[in-house]
Parts: structure tokens; C-alpha cells; sequence
């Protein structure tokens, strides 16, 4: 029974940056009971994600599976494992998510350098380049989609020049993984990290990861085996103790491999959520998959600037699923947003840092890069927009949109 007062959470459209609506197959398997984490069926599952995953990554990797938490955990789970205090890093920084890996470096001790670009822009390859030249990193760390700057960074050619430096490759795919191109290999990422709460379409919760051999090998010489855990047949690596013991990748993969060597107890429940979001990518077909993106990130950008919105960024590297756009002179903002929420059920996002308070950002992806949604939502902040002093010509955004999906 309801108790007095207690309504129903809002049947909302989001439409932002991610988080998004997850896909109701991946709602439906999280709802299934648990199982013990050394269940065979339960150890199945654990391989049939594994599997699932190398072609999301792009990758062959036989070290691909999942850090239990946020994205951010992957995050801090490869940047641990690849840096020891003292260690040279280079970021590639062109938004927020670049200041982050730094900071996170920074929290283990590693000695940071970076590479940079004003928001809206991407960092040139020669540019990197001469970083790397430099000052000698033995970790380059970089995000693919950065959303708060909607900007993709170019990543062709970025592992051979780790390699002939002979530094590691890291990767933040949190917010493409599933909707653009992640190539592991092709890239020559030593690791790549994700989330499943934006292009995948399920909740935030699980990190999927994918580990080359030459990282492995890395991993494996700062391994310490848990104290509780040890025994005759456990040697620790020569290397610096990985400062964590929760994201020693490590003890991680041990966990994921046939020893099942205990580490933790699996989130089963988000297990079976990223399980599902890895068939239904693969069932949809990558390559179909990536084309839906691109035409939702194309109609989205031509339905706002047909309302007169000027967008942020260089159209040349604008990510497939996320577009933000100037607020327009005179406009409010939060109230817009606020308007899209209480009016139409639509969450539309805000921004950070030097873009706080000057553009919105509007996600199309996983679950929500469908022609209908975006319709939807651009109607609604056409009517909104001119409920807040905006004029466009009525309907000229569901136009744009409906022309630019459909190629005309």
C-alpha cells in the first residue's frame, strides 16, 4: 500500500549530457534475483560479458570485463594501476573530463604535464607529438568524448606515437563507448574505460574496461596479493604497490580470470545490466548503431540552429550524441530549463566551468537517439523559448530535424 503522500518519481525524457533513459530490456534483466558469486552460472555470465564487450572496445583483448561502480571508478581504477608516484603523465585537456585525469594523477603522486585546448576546440595530433617529445611521459591519458565541450578528440595515430616513446596509452570512452567508434587496437589503447549511463543505455554503476597485454604485464609487476588471500602459490610483483586496493587492477583481473581469486563480491545486479546493453548494441549491429547517432546528432544540431540558437564548438569535431548551444541574449537560462521539466517532462543539461550559465547541453544517445525524441524535445523548447521572449517561426526546428535525419 501507498503510504499518504507518496507519488510515483516523474516519467521523464533525458534529453541532457547523461545520465539517460535506460533501455527497458536492461531494466527488466537488473530485476532478476541474485545469484552467489562463485555460482557457475553466475562465473557464465562473468565470461559471456567479457566476450560481449571486445567488439564494443574494438579490441581483442582478453582482459575486458567490468570495475564495479561509476564510470569514474574505471577511471581511477586504470589511472592507479598504469601510475606510480613520481611517475611523468601527459593529459590531453580540452574540457572538464581532461582537468580530471589530472587531478587524479595528482592525488597518486605522479608528476603532471599537459597538452591543451581552448573549450570547444580538440588538441592536434603534432601537438601531442611534441609533448610527448618533450617531457617523456610513461603514461598518456586522454578522454575520447569530452561532454562538457561536446568536442571528440581525433585518436588515429595516438598509440604509435605512445609506443615509440614507450609510454602507456589510457582512454575515457564514458561518453562515446556504444555510440561512436571506440578502437582499441586500431588506436593502440593500453586501456579504455566507459560507463554504461549514456551511450549504452543502462544506469550508472558498472565501469567496462578493456586491458592490452602490455598494460597487463605493467598491472601484474605492482600486484600485492591480499594478505587474507595469500597463500604458497601467490607471488607479488617487483613493482610500486598499487595505492588502492579496491582499483588494483591487479587483484581485479585475477577475480575476472579462472583463479576467481576473491577480491570482492560482484554487483550482480549491474553485471546482468551491462550483460544486456552489450546484446543490444551488438544485436542492432555497430556499424547501424554509430549511423543512428550520427543522423540524431545531426538533426538535433540543425533543429537548433533553425530556432536561431548558435552553437558551441567546432563542427568539425562535435561528438554524434551530445550538442550544446548558446543561451540566447536576454533568456533565462535555468528557467527554460525548468519550463522543459515541470511542462514537458524533459531534462535538457546545464554546463560547467568557464561555460556555466552560457549554453545547454542536449544528449541524443543510446536509448534516446530516436527521431520521435528529438522531435519531441525540439518542439517543447521552441514553445518554451518563446515563452521566455524567443521568436522563431513556428515548427521551422521539427522541420530542420525531420530534413537533416532523413539526409535532405
Amino acid at each position: 500500500m501507498r503510504n499518504v503522500g507518496e507519488i510515483d518519481p516523474p516519467q521523464r525524457l533525458l534529453m541532457g549530457p547523461g545520465p539517460i533513459n535506460a533501455h527497458p530490456r536492461v531494466l527488466r534483466a537488473m530485476s532478476a534475483d541474485l545469484l552467489g558469486q562463485f555460482d557457475p552460472e553466475m562465473t557464465t555470465y562473468m565470461n559471456e560479458v567479457m566476450g560481449l564487450y571486445r567488439p564494443i572496445f574494438g579490441t581483442e583483448n582478453p582482459w575486458t570485463f567490468l570495475v564495479d561502480g561509476t564510470a569514474r571508478a574505471g577511471i581511477e581504477a586504470a589511472l592507479i594501476s598504469l601510475a606510480s608516484p613520481g611517475d611523468t603523465v601527459l593529459v590531453v585537456n580540452f574540457g572538464r573530463f581532461g582537468l580530471l585525469l589530472s587531478e587524479i594523477f595528482k592525488r597518486i603522486g605522479a608528476h603532471v604535464e599537459t597538452v591543451d585546448a581552448p573549450w570547444g576546440e580538440v588538441v592536434p595530433l603534432d601537438a601531442i607529438a611534441a609533448a610527448i617529445e618533450r617531457v617523456g611521459p610513461k603514461v598518456v591519458a586522454t578522454p575520447h568524448g569530452d561532454t562538457s565541450t561536446t568536442m571528440a578528440q581525433p585518436l588515429e595515430g595516438l598509440g604509435v606515437l605512445c609506443r615509440e616513446a614507450g609510454a602507456l596509452l589510457y582512454v575515457d570512452t564514458t561518453a562515446t563507448l556504444g555510440g561512436m567508434e571506440v578502437a582499441a587496437d586500431r588506436w593502440g589503447a593500453d586501456i579504455v574505460t566507459a560507463g554504461l549511463q549514456k551511450c549504452l543505455a543502462g544506469p550508472s554503476g558498472s565501469a567496462p574496461i578493456t586491458v592490452s597485454a602490455r598494460a597487463a604485464d605493467h598491472i601484474q609487476r605492482r600486484k600485492h596479493v591480499e594478505q587474507g588471500l595469500r597463500t604458497g602459490d601467490h607471488d607479488d610483483g617487483d613493482g610500486i604497490i598499487i595505492g588502492s586496493n579496491y582499483f588494483d587492477l591487479g587483484m581485479i583481473m585475477d577475480y575476472w580470470s579462472d583463479k576467481r581469486l576473491n577480491h570482492h563480491t560482484e554487483a550482480t545486479t549491474m553485471l546482468y545490466g551491462a550483460r544486456e546493453c552489450a546484446r543490444i548494441v551488438l544485436e542492432e549491429g555497430l556499424a547501424t548503431r554509430f549511423a543512428r547517432h550520427t543522423a540524431s546528432g545531426r538533426a538535433m544540431s540543425a533543429g537548433l540552429r533553425a530556432m536561431g540558437l548558435r552553437l558551441f564548438g567546432d563542427d568539425r569535431y562535435r561528438m554524434t550524441n551530445v550538442t550544446a548551444a548558446y543561451i540566447p541574449e536576454g533568456v533565462d537560462g535555468e528557467a527554460v530549463r525548468r519550463r522543459m521539466r515541470e511542462d514537458f517532462e524533459i531534462e535538457i543539461g546545464t554546463a560547467f566551468g568557464p561555460l556555466a550559465g552560457k549554453v545547454w547541453r542536449f544528449g541524443a544517445m543510446g536509448y534516446n537517439a530516436r527521431k520521435h525524441k528529438i522531435l519531441i524535445t525540439l518542439g517543447a523548447l521552441e514553445a518554451v523559448l518563446r515563452a521566455e521572449g524567443h521568436r522563431s517561426s513556428a515548427g521551422c526546428a521539427v522541420d530542420a530535424a525531420l530534413d537533416a535525419w532523413n539526409g535532405i
